[in-house]
């Protein structure tokens, strides 16, 4: 016993060298690689947590303290030192990336009123990202009489460093209180929908299967999900530990896995390590529900799911989307629309063997509980588009003309792409020119030199909408029509 004593120690002073190691490392390293932290690295505005947000919590109490948040930041921009007056920093307000080109301050929470109130929608969005991702959806849902309240989660639309003081849990308990207001609005008949972009998409799932539980909380009706986050890379969590020698002044730098530029008016380019833990964290909890209610057998109390998901996504999981969501989902009226690569483009080479496995995967003979749509060229020669679907407890598909193609030069969408049309001002690659001089960053495409821009040429390279909107906005309408 002595002997085995002995080993068990010697183990375990092993592994704490070991990640010692690793956690000191990583915070060297991060100090040598990044830039200089900036105003917007620092600041950590005293946002809305989850111990506020108590059943009595209402809407006009959240706009109110939202308010505050930003007032943090208004300050923060007045006292901009000159050398981050520049006219790409979206906290400097005479940019070309400040808000105010948008005409609204879309980094806010906001609602939409119909002309006739049928239904109610919660809308929530990505990680690092602002309720302007979900501006498009918003508005055709309200156009199909929905009452639509997009929220901001707490940590997200003022500073980057917002992200470092929050958790998964202060987002879930926003959601209620934003289910819980728009059944108030709506009443107790009318449909109430539910829909998340992203790590938005992981909140929205969890949410349906918490309210199992928990029946004080509004159940949706449906929801809907945009390239949502069901699984994600754990290597976060070591992250996590590297980032505790951030309250070190001398490594600062630790709290974050990226320092960006912060060109963009409505999304961070900086990630602190928080970010990514918190959605690892909601995402293995998210998991860890859908196997308990399997095993009890009460998914089919799940509420019917719509999912639109790109076929290659660098952020998200698309076999966990299928596996560990969609396969383990009832006979309930769920669908997953899957969008392929553009098979004409001659990529089919250059794709990883794992990403199209999976649409083979999906698009076997084998009969599964949900309706399957794949969006793809109508044949290997064009770049024509169609619709083929296999219906719930089907081998065999029908096909769809769509009367759309891919746009020259594009090989795939992306997990950003989605919710945005080519119109979009800011995302789109065809936007509506209105005089604002706001920069369209969904039309830089720079061909050139190396190491010459201030971000990576591949993240302007990275498709930002969707030339298949049209599609994607045809299928929500029939899906929430009351």
């Amino acid at each position: 016993m002595s002997f085995l004593k002995r080993w068990a120690v010697r183990l375990a002073v092993a592994v704490a060298l070991v990640l010692g190691t690793l956690i000191i490392g990583g915070a060297f390293d991060a100090r040598r690689r990044h830039p200089d932290l900036k105003p917007w690295h620092r600041l950590v505005p005293h946002d809305i947590h989850a111990a506020e947000l108590d059943d009595s919590f209402t809407l006009e109490r959240w706009l109110r303290r939202e308010a505050e948040v930003f007032g943090e930041v208004a300050v923060m921009e007045d006292g901009l030192d000159p050398v981050d007056r520049t006219p790409v920093n979206r906290y400097f307000p005479s940019s070309r990336t400040h808000y105010s080109r948008l005409g609204r301050d879309w980094n806010r929470t906001f609602e939409l009123e119909p002309a006739e109130l049928r239904g109610g929608a919660v809308l929530v969005h990505g990680l690092t990202d602002s309720p302007y991702s979900m501006r498009a959806i918003a508005d055709l849902l309200r156009e199909q009489g929905f009452y639509t309240l997009a929220l901001r989660m707490p940590g997200h639309g003022t500073v980057p460093a917002g992200l470092i003081d929050v958790d998964w849990q202060d987002w879930l308990a926003a959601l209620r209180m934003g289910m819980r207001h728009t059944r108030g609005k709506i009443g107790a008949d009318r449909p109430l929908l539910l829909v998340g972009y992203s790590n938005g998409g992981a909140l929205a799932a969890k949410y349906a299967m918490e309210a199992l539980d928990r029946p004080r909380d509004p159940a949706p009706n449906r929801v809907l999900l945009i390239s949502p986050m069901i699984g994600v890379t754990p290597a976060a969590r070591l992250a996590r530990w590297i980032s505790l020698l951030g309250v070190v002044p001398y490594f600062e730098k630790a709290r974050w896995l990226d320092v960006l530029p912060e060109y963009n008016p409505i999304k961070y380019n900086s990630f602190p390590a928080n970010a990514g833990l918190q959605t690892a964290l909601l995402t293995s909890a998210l998991r860890s529900d859908l196997s308990r209610l399997a095993s009890a057998g009460r998914l089919q109390s799940l509420p019917p799911m719509l999912a639109f998901q790109s076929a290659v996504d660098a952020t998200v999981s698309t076999p966990a989307v299928v596996r560990s969501l969609y396969d383990l989902l009832p006979a309930n009226g769920s669908e997953l629309v899957l969008f392929d690569v553009n098979h004409q483009s001659g990529i089919d080479a250059f794709v990883r063997p794992e990403d199209l496995s999976a649409i083979d995967g999906l698009f076997d003979r084998a009969p599964r509980s949900y309706r399957r749509t794949l969006v793809t060229n109508r044949a290997p020669e064009t770049t024509e588009i169609v619709a083929r679907t296999v219906e719930a407890g089907q081998s065999e598909a029908t096909t769809q003309e769509l009367g759309m193609a891919w746009p020259p030069g594009v090989f795939s969408l992306t997990h950003v792409a989605l919710p945005f049309p080519p119109d979009d001002p800011l995302y789109g690659s065809d936007p509506i020119e209105d005089g604002s001089g706001l920069l369209r960053l969904g039309r830089l495409s720079p061909r050139g030199e190396r190491a010459v821009l201030i971000a990576g040429a591949d993240t302007f390279m990275r498709l930002s909408s969707n030339p298949f909107f049209r599609y994607l906005a045809e299928r929500v309408r029939a899906w929430a029509k009351p």
